[in-house]
Order: structure tokens, then sequence, then C-alpha cells
């Protein structure tokens, strides 16, 4: 059974960070820094290997870049591409690449490096998550800093992609030992892993314009236990925390030695659902969950209100949102009628498995207490973030799930016939197919509005709200990002006043 929230005192927290290895904490304050995570990367330190957000929290735009870099407000920028031209019908993008720059270990970026990039996380043993979107491009290295993309799909959000942490750009020759030795052409290298505590990131000399980066060195602390990370900041021993748990921060807005930025996001909280496991096959059963979920209920219990409900795969702040809220409304008495049509009656035993970050283990408590109304007994389950990726993520070994998905443009996961969800609907994939191959705008954003309403009426899951996500950093820490499209803690921009 699920452990209770935890009940470590104040004081207790204090000590055992006090046991901890200071490091970098207590030294070199103007230019050096400590963030806090609640994961550590898993498996690895590849982002283009694994699906875990953590690694980009790291990695990205630190150590790895990509062609296009996204920014706080979601516009795109050059970063390795200094320009790029897409063709009428948005299907041949021709990138014109940086000059002079050189990867960690000495070797040049060059169109050569960014055509092996893409072939490999498109390959048929890739396991870049976004190894569809790979698969459809045909990569031309035109000459050494002219590269040609062509795509089977129309996506006007290609930009963006090309500057997630699954487009990052590898060397050839190191690509195989980037999970333990991450080279790219980042100003920041690998310094030091303690496993299950810190990383440790340097500065890089050779960075092309190593001279803009404030920062000698950063490290990423781990603490997944809500009162540790408020304990760690009120101790001084973390000077930002991107995605604290909202619990307490109060006691933060009301303390002049922090600021605290309350972030938009692209991101989806859901109970997700094994939909091949019975009685999840059933779309009664599962428009009936959803009926049984009060979402403001959850939004206070999981993110202390910081949140906004959902009742489609879509988040309010992205284009194209249609209101589906009311689609399977909170109604416990329909939910109730809706499992007896379905032939569901009695107790129904369910585990519900919940990896570390906090808004997961408080978020499966309120659940399982309204899930009982409806007839399910929700046994809670404790995992390690290891074991969530390769016991249900990899595995599909599991049959409910409270996870957020924070990746911006991700409605082709329904249409990954081995996806976990295990969702297959061959009239979302054409629909979605038609969507992908698209051009016209106004005709985009009306298929976009269909996608919503199917998968609202297709339930595949418990669709529970758009996160809002704290960070609490000291008031002296400058270019925090105040929005987060994406997961990044981007150091360049990083300095202290």
């Amino acid at each position: 059974m699920m452990k209770r929230r935890s009940v470590l005192t104040h004081s207790a927290s204090l000590a055992a960070l006090a046991t901890l290895p200071a490091g970098a904490l207590a030294q070199g304050r103007k230019d050096s820094i400590v963030y806090a995570m609640a994961l550590e990367p898993s498996p690895g330190l590849d982002p283009t290997g694994g699906a875990a957000s953590s690694i980009a929290e790291v990695t990205l735009y630190n150590i790895y870049e990509t062609l296009t870099k996204i920014n706080p407000d979601g516009s795109v920028t050059p970063l390795l591409a200094e320009s790029w031209e897409v063709s009428p019908d948005l299907t041949t993008y021709t990138f014109k690449l940086r000059r002079n720059v050189k990867f960690q270990n000495g070797e040049p970026f060059n169109a050569q490096a960014v055509k092996f990039s893409f072939d490999r996380a498109g390959a048929e043993k890739s396991t870049n998550k976004d190894k569809r979107t790979f698969a459809a491009l045909t990569t031309r290295a035109v000459d050494e800093h002219t590269v040609v993309v062509l795509t089977k799909e129309i996506d006007p959000d290609f930009p963006f992609l090309m500057g997630q942490a699954t487009a990052v750009i590898v060397e050839p020759k190191s690509a195989d030992t980037n999970m333990t030795k991450p080279v790219g052409t980042g100003p920041y290298v690998l310094e030091n892993w303690v496993k299950g505590s810190s990383i440790t990131l340097k500065k890089w000399d050779g960075y092309r314009n190593a001279g803009a980066i404030k920062l000698n060195r950063a490290t990423f602390r781990f603490i997944a236990d809500p009162a540790a990370q408020v304990a760690a900041m009120l101790a001084g021993d973390v000077d930002a925390f991107p995605r604290i748990t909202p619990r307490s921060v109060e006691q933060f807005k009301g303390n002049n030695r922090f600021q605290v930025v309350v972030s938009g996001s692209r991101a989806k909280t859901i109970l997700a659902l094994n939909d091949k496991k019975k009685p999840f096959d059933d779309v009664r059963v599962r428009r009936a969950l959803n009926m049984a979920i009060d979402r403001k209920a959850v939004i206070q219990g999981a993110g202390d209100g910081y949140g906004v409900p959902i009742g489609s795969y879509y988040p309010p702040s992205a284009p194209g949102y249609v209101d589906l809220t009311s689609a399977n409304a909170y109604n416990p008495d329909r939910a109730r009628a809706l499992l007896k049509e379905a032939g569901v009656t009695g107790p129904v035993d369910v585990t519900i498995t919940l990896p570390p970050p906090p808004y997961a283990r408080q978020g499966g408590e309120v659940i399982a207490s309204q899930l009982a109304k409806v007839g399910f007994n929700a046994k809670l389950q404790n995992v390690e973030w290891a074991q969530w990726l390769s016991n249900v993520y990899g595995a599909k070994n599991y049959d409910m799930t409270i996870i957020s998905h924070v990746e911006p443009f991700d409605l082709g996961n329904f249409a990954k016939p081995d996806y976990y969800w295990n969702y297959q609907s061959q009239k979302f994939n054409d629909l979605y197919a038609q969507y992908k191959n698209t051009g016209n705008a106004q005709a985009r954003t009306k298929l976009l509005a269909d996608i919503q309403r199917m998968l609202a009426d297709d339930a595949p899951m418990v669709f529970l709200y758009q996160p809002q996500w704290v960070t609490v950093a000291n008031r002296n820490v400058r270019g925090l990002w105040r929005d987060m499209p994406i997961f990044v803690n981007d150091l360049s921009s990083i300095s202290w006043a």
C-alpha cells in the first residue's frame, strides 16, 4: 500500500540535508548555482534515448543544442541553424548552419552530423520517443553548412519540434556513449554525476560564445520529498527550484529572500488507463471514470490550486483549444449508471501506480477516494522513476497511473500502436493523418477541434488538468524562464545580480 504523505519534520529535513556534501553549495556564489529537481534523469543523459523529461532539464541547451531554440514565450529562434527557409507546401526545410562550431570532443559540427542525428533518431532500432516524426524525414547534406529536410507530414510547428530535446544534434563518434558521457556543442560539459544525489556541469571554455556565459558551474540536486524540497530552499542549500511542490509556496511569497514565479505550461496531467485491460477496454467504463473525478478537488489536492481543468488531451493555453470540460463532467450518479450499463458491478480492485513527483503521490490519494464512491477499490502503489519508466511506460504493466505529459505537440502519441496507453483507434489514426497532411491553417484548426472532440468521446484516459508550475529561487538569481512551453533549465541565460 502507498505510504501516506511524508511526515518528515522541518528540523529533521534540515538535519538530513546537513549530512550531504556541500560541494558548490557554499562557494563561488556569484559564478555557480545550485538547482534542484524532483526527479533524476533516467536512464541516462541522452534525451534521444529516453522518455523522461528530466533528461532535458539537465542537458537541453546546456550540453546539447538543436537547430532551433524554443524561448519562454514559445517563439522559435536560430541556434545551430543560422536561418531556415520552408517551401510553400511546408514539406521542405532548408537550414543554413552556423559555422566554426565544434563538439566538445573537438569534432566539427556540420551537415553530416545533422543528417546522422536525424537518421539515427528515425532508424528502426531508435529509442527516441519522437521516432515517428524522424522516420518521416529525409535529410540531405547539401554541403558542409546546408541541410535540406523533407518531411512526409505537413507540420507548421516543425521549427518548434526541431528545438526539442529529441532533436539534439549528436556527434557520430560519441553518440553511443552519450548516456553516461554526453557530448554536444553546448556551453557546459558533465563534470560529475553522483547517482541518486546530484549532477554537476561545468562551463566549457571551447564554447563559441563562452564569454557570454556567466556561470562557471551548475549543480542539479535531486529532491523528491515535498518537505525536503521546502527545507532545502529555506536552508539556502538550493538557489533555484523550478517546479517545486506548490505546497507551502505561500511562505516563500512572504519572504524577501526569495522570488516566486508561477508559470504557464503546455502540460497535461492525466490519470492514464491501460486501455487493453478489462474493464478499461469498454468506452462506457472510461467515460464513467472521467465522470467520477472532481477535477477541481484533484487540482487542490495535487497542486494546491495551481492548475486548470481539461476535458480532452489539449491545454487551454495552446492555439486551437476547445473547452470540453462538460463532455464527461463530474457526475458520480451518471458514472455509476454507465458502469452498471457496462456490466461492471460490485467492488473493482485496481492499482494506481504513482511515480515520485508530489502531484502524483498527492493526487493519488484524492483520486482513490473519489473512485471508491463509484465502486473502484484503488490500491496506491509508490514506485521510483526508473521503475515507472520500465514497468509502466516500457512494459505496460499497470492498471492506472498519474503522470504529466509536458510536450506541447504530442497528440501523435494516440496514433502509436505500441504506446503505453494501449489506445488503438483507426478512426483517430485517419483523422490525425488528415491533420498532419493539411496545409491550410483554417482547415487544420477545424481538424484539431475534431481530434479534441474524438478524444473526449473515446475517453482513453481520465483528463485531469493543465498544471501551472511554480519556481522558487533566491531573489538575486536572474534569467529564470517566466513560462515553460517545454521543460528546460537554460543556464546560458542565468546570472546573479
